[in-house]
């Protein structure tokens, strides 16, 4: 699904495989990214729905996951395994994934076992920017759903877009939820003022006006 010239929602719930939360792809010349990775139930519809839409000399170079659950990086290991591209997370979550923890990665909550996975590259603190082709993303820590959420800013096609997944929480004790870092996060998401919001179960806000109401409206639960 075409969200702008440069950028796609590849994978998702009714895109690749029941579970999956939405995967992303941008593209920066010759070079692109994804965001986060799905279950991994759905890899061969992803792979072909990946494939549609970038030509082959545009190499995936980082598969950034916004969080350790099981609904967002289960497909990691085969993704990287199938592109050749470095996994990104933030140190806070990188020991969930490594230790395979199925409790706190939610894979229990989908009947699945975590499958260790050792990533590439960890954020560390509060920002963090990489660059890829002619463009860049920038890395911010905002927990609360868990420990090292963090949220992707970039600016493709001229727009301001957040990949901000699971805004809307949930908050849970398995999860090593946190309602005070949640709320402030959500706060800290609303004053990017972005154009075009990526979430990662409820689909893609466009317009400043739509991505401030949504984020928003978890800050009055």
């Amino acid at each position: 699904m075409r969200i702008s010239e440069n950028l796609w929602q590849v994978g998702g719930e009714t895109l690749t495989a029941p579970g999956d939360a939405g995967i992303y792809l941008v593209r920066f010349g010759d070079e692109a990214a994804l965001i986060d990775a799905g279950t991994g139930k759905g890899h061969g519809q992803l792979v072909n729905r990946i494939d549609s839409v970038i030509p082959p000399d545009v190499a995936i170079k980082y598969l950034f996951l916004t969080h350790c659950h099981y609904d967002h990086t289960g497909g990691c290991a085969a993704i990287r395994e199938q592109y050749g591209c470095r996994i990104v997370i933030h140190e806070k979550e990188a020991p969930y994934l490594a230790n395979g923890d199925s409790t706190v990665t939610a894979a229990t909550w989908y009947g699945a076992v975590m499958t260790p996975v050792v990533v590439d590259d960890q954020i560390r603190g509060d920002t963090e920017r990489f660059t890829i082709g002619n463009g860049e993303m920038t890395a911010i820590f905002c927990p609360g759903h868990s420990p090292g959420s963090v949220v992707y800013l970039a600016t493709v096609d001229s727009k301001k877009v957040l990949f901000g997944q699971d805004v809307h929480g949930p908050l849970h004790p398995s999860l090593l939820s946190d309602r005070t870092s949640y709320i402030k996060s959500l706060r800290r998401m609303v004053s990017f003022d972005a154009e075009i919001l990526c979430e990662g179960h409820f689909g893609i806000y466009h317009g400043k006006n739509d991505v401030r109401r949504f984020i928003g409206s978890y800050l009055e639960v």
